[in-house]
């Protein structure tokens, strides 16, 4: 196995952006092929690489090419192994797949040349992200990311209200470009944060390259460490980007409006590709600090760890109450991509919470990752196949539509189950690997965590329910009925979603297979990343209790618990959800809080929007206002009076001066005169 693999996947999609609108020029085929074409290269370079994996010894392999030599010496290159490979597995091929979604999504799209284009580019940003041997290339990966998400999530740029997401009335609507605009933002002040973390990293280690960092992590820490506060402050700097990228509290807020882009594109940014970016720079920096606080003992670094788990199992009961009311599909969707990510981020926060966690803790958040861009990739494009069919985002408009896309509906039902937790699915096992590493590490972290288990449950069935089962909509029965075709859409768009389903039953049965392979995937790596013996980063079975034997149980439990309310409410419509708020004034209250997504958004627009807007209005109309009057009449005119009194001054002055010099002349020249005729008399 060589890197080639690894240059072809970042500079194939490339090529694809640069042919896209040559081929256009010749036929449509021409240019829609060539696009596909250029993602499939990067998926078969990216499956090439997966036998490595099984032979972690022979990782990790770098090749780079000099890019600066004075006064530093920076190069650009590419780093393959075992984390890598996962994640350019995870990006190129599952986009791929949404890319085959896109050709009957977008066929009749005017603007499909530029579609591929963002296309493209999104994906080779992404694999250039991921195999970057150090970290100032990443970080330009990072920003392309960042870059090309704006131009796909306002893609319909025009505003067009049919495009427009939120609502309905009274609740404010997004436009496209608004949405874009904010994506950008957010994101965009995490990555400035991140960028002071690099630098202080450069500044301590004088070097960006992830191997070399890893090397001489025993010679920067301890010099970082003795600044006290030194190591926290890197630690918050350098989790700033990915919580921003991968939309965690108190960045969170950008992803539900990110839902205006097409559909196939919330499947790309929100499963496969950007909201993952954030996961794995996390998990490129575990061996790092867990070095600091296990080995080299620094107690600072154990804020690393508490940071990413807290936050991680915040934001995933945060985002998760707020799926339970949601309306639009692809919101409650983006909620739960932000909720499932915080799953990703506690199992890694817990990989640094005990001594012989890391390895457990790194696995199961990769594990769920994968898992994660399977269920939610086939979820957002079975939500992009419905929408298209029933002409709304919104769920009340939607209802027994599994006799219509009975497709459709077997495939979300598929990814869905996974979503839960339900075994066998492959989100079971990933989840309980999370849940069991979280348990060994802190007991409050893991009850939090089982709780949300519940929430995803009722908001998976709950969507379910509205989607495909009960009645149809007054507006739905009025479209089939006026002539309005209805089914699983073009064949490329079922077949990409059920492929993924098919992804995920294998996945599902081969579960434990997939832990393992990723577990000794990571084991040596790990080991020779962190600085210590494979023996240290292993757990200790023996002490692995009864308490682990029934967390997969307690984790069913929870599900049912959560899936079973959600069912007579929604699918089997036993209880009706509107009279039973009529009735609770509780329940009334807790819908409004959550409704109005626990009016976090709602301080940012006061704070940041409205704040801003009203101090910039202060300074318009007070501060510039009084300085314009100032420097355009005041100024004038007391310069004026100003001059006219100088020049009054100054001719008096003068005229005062003249007479007095022609004084002192008059008195000189008779002077001169008695001096000259008393001579003349004397003579």
């Amino acid at each position: 196995m060589t890197t080639a693999a690894a240059w072809v996947c970042i500079f194939s999609p490339v090529v694809g952006v640069a042919v896209t609108p040559l081929l256009g020029r010749f036929s449509r085929t021409a240019r829609d092929l060539g696009a596909l074409l250029s993602s499939l290269v990067a998926a078969v370079a990216a499956l090439s690489l997966l036998p490595g994996l099984l032979h972690p010894e022979t990782l990790p392999l770098e090749h780079e090419l000099v890019w600066l030599a004075n006064p530093i010496e920076i190069g650009f290159g590419v780093l393959v192994d075992g984390l890598s490979i996962v994640l350019a597995n995870v990006v190129a091929v599952i986009s791929f797949v949404i890319m085959v979604y896109c050709h009957g999504y977008m066929r009749d799209d005017p603007a499909q040349t530029r579609f591929w284009m963002w296309m493209n580019g999104f994906i080779a940003s992404m694999l250039l992200l991921v195999f970057s041997n150090n970290l100032l290339f990443l970080f330009v990966g990072w920003k392309l990311v960042g870059v090309c998400s704006y131009g796909l999530i306002g893609f319909y740029y025009q505003d067009q209200k049919k495009y427009w997401i939120g609502g309905p009335h009274p609740t404010a609507f997004v436009t496209p470009s608004q949405a874009s605009l904010k994506a950008l933002v957010v994101t965009g002040l995490g990555d400035m944060l991140m960028l002071g973390g690099i630098l202080l990293v450069f500044f301590y280690a004088g070097t960006l390259n992830f191997l070399e960092l890893y090397a001489t992590a025993p010679v920067w820490l301890a010099t970082m460490a003795a600044t006290p506060g030194m190591v926290i402050l890197v630690s918050l700097l350098l989790l700033a980007g990915p919580f921003g990228k991968s939309a965690q509290f108190p960045f969170h807020e950008w992803l539900p409006e990110a839902m205006a882009g097409p559909g196939p594109v919330s499947a790309l940014i929100h499963a496969a590709t950007m909201v993952k970016s954030g996961v794995y720079l996390v998990a490129r920096f575990v061996p790092i600090f867990y070095y600091g606080l296990w080995v080299a003992g620094i107690d600072e670094a154990a804020w690393f760890f508490y940071v990413i788990a807290w936050v991680g199992v915040f934001t995933a009961f945060l985002a998760a109450t707020q799926g339970l009311v949601a309306v639009e599909l692809k919101k409650v969707l983006a909620y739960s991509t932000v909720s499932q990510i915080g799953y990703m981020l506690l199992g890694l926060g817990a990989a640094g919470l005990g001594p012989s966690l890391l390895l457990d803790g790194y696995t199961a958040g990769i594990f769920h990752l994968v898992s994660h861009a399977l269920f939610k990739a086939c979820l957002f494009l079975c939500a992009g196949t419905v929408i298209h069919a029933v002409h709304s985002i919104y769920m009340p408009d939607m209802g027994a539509l599994r006799k219509y896309q009975p497709l459709t509906w077997l495939f979300t039902l598929v990814a869905a189950l996974s979503l839960m937790g339900l075994p066998p699915f492959p989100g079971f096992w990933s989840k309980d690997a999370v849940l069991l590493v979280v348990a060994d590490g802190s007991i409050v972290l893991f009850v939090a965590a089982l709780i949300t288990v519940a929430v995803t449950a009722f908001y998976t069935v709950r969507f379910l329910g509205l989607v495909f089962y009960g009645s149809e909509s007054d507006g739905f029965l009025k479209a089939v009925r006026s002539g309005e075709h209805v089914d699983d859409g073009k064949m490329p768009m079922y077949v990409a979603s059920g492929a993924l389903a098919l992804l995920i039953i294998g996945a599902g049965v081969g579960g434990p297979f997939m832990e393992n392979v990723l577990h000794h995937g990571f084991e040596v790596g790990l080991a020779r990343d962190a600085n210590v013996g494979t023996s240290a980063i292993l757990p200790d079975t023996a002490q692995q209790s009864l308490f682990h034997q029934i967390i997969p149980l307690l984790s069913v439990l929870f599900l049912f618990a959560g899936a079973v309310p959600a069912y007579y409410l929604f699918i089997a419509r036993k209880v009706s959800a509107e009279e039973f708020l009529g009735k609770s004034r509780v329940a009334t209250l807790i819908h409004t809080f959550l409704w109005n997504r626990w009016f976090i958004d709602a301080f940012y627009r006061h704070v940041f929007i409205g704040g801003i807007s009203q101090v910039a209005t202060y300074v318009a109309e007070n501060v510039e206002a009084k300085f314009n009057n100032l420097v355009h009449r005041q100024l004038p005119k007391l310069f004026i009076v100003k001059a006219e009194r100088f020049v009054h001054r100054l001719r008096a002055d003068t005229e005062e001066l003249f007479y007095n010099v022609s004084y002192v002349l008059v008195l000189f020249v008779l002077l001169l005169t008695y001096m000259f005729l008393g001579a003349g008399g004397a003579q």
